[in-house]
């Protein structure tokens, strides 16, 4: 990790981890929670909130287009809230969907949570006039969206590569999709099928119980259509 400036947010620089990085502070916290499954399944990522921050996700009414809120102390993350209405909402698209937000929200406790401990009483990200503490406030159109779009929240794009890092563990990815990669050359970097692409999409959202869009946005990280950027084993 390092710092690079930045005039978007409270700070006059901000951390900047590459993706490889954010893949294996993700790896190595999965492991160290004992969370890391030996084969493809659904991370328990609401035990890994508990058993890394020490506390439960909270359900509560958040207000219009807010899915989530992390909320920040003197000693990181104190409480981690999602939106009664996903929980209530009772649908398998629902309750994917609240995976991805408690994915999210852990995002900022592993990448944001050590920038807030010695400013727990400084103003922060998004509508900050609750006297409670600091906290990022998550909106619809940053969490589990197809086209990723952004207006320089980089807290929001490194927390939503959290989520893919988490949920959807590299090794376990590649164990899944065996059958579909493609190895390229004699350089050793591997694609995905592009024939099989929606099939493989399917299969992972499955596997990994997240809704297709996730699985979409996983496989476009770990495989780009850039030939430069293929992944390599």
């Amino acid at each position: 990790m390092k710092y690079i400036p930045t005039s978007v947010g409270p700070f006059p620089e901000r951390p900047y981890f590459s993706d490889q990085e954010i893949e294996t502070i993700c790896m190595d916290e999965l492991i160290a929670a004992d969370l890391l499954p030996l084969n493809p399944e659904p991370i328990r990522i609401d035990r890994f909130i508990e058993k890394k921050f020490g506390i439960s996700a909270e359900y509560e009414d958040l207000g219009d287009g807010i899915l989530g809120m992390t909320q920040f102390g003197s000693k990181g993350v104190a409480r981690i809230i999602v939106a009664r209405s996903l929980d209530e909402e009772g649908t398998d698209v629902a309750a994917r969907q609240i995976r991805t937000t408690l994915a999210h929200e852990a995002g900022h406790g592993l990448l944001h949570a050590f920038m807030f401990v010695d400013s727990a009483q400084e103003k922060l990200f998004g509508d900050l006039t609750d006297p409670v503490g600091p906290k990022v406030l998550c909106r619809a159109r940053g969490v589990e969206t197809a086209k990723q779009r952004y207006s320089g929240e980089w807290w929001e794009f490194q927390a939503n590569r959290v989520i893919g890092a988490l949920l959807m563990p590299r090794d376990l990815v590649i164990n899944a999709l065996k059958k579909y990669l493609i190895l390229n050359g004699s350089l050793g970097t591997v694609s995905v099928n592009r024939f099989s692409k929606d099939e493989a999409t399917v299969l992972l959202s499955q596997l990994f119980d997240v809704n297709l869009v996730v699985s979409r946005i996983r496989l476009e990280v770990l495989f780009p259509h850039d030939s430069t950027g293929q992944m390599w084993l």
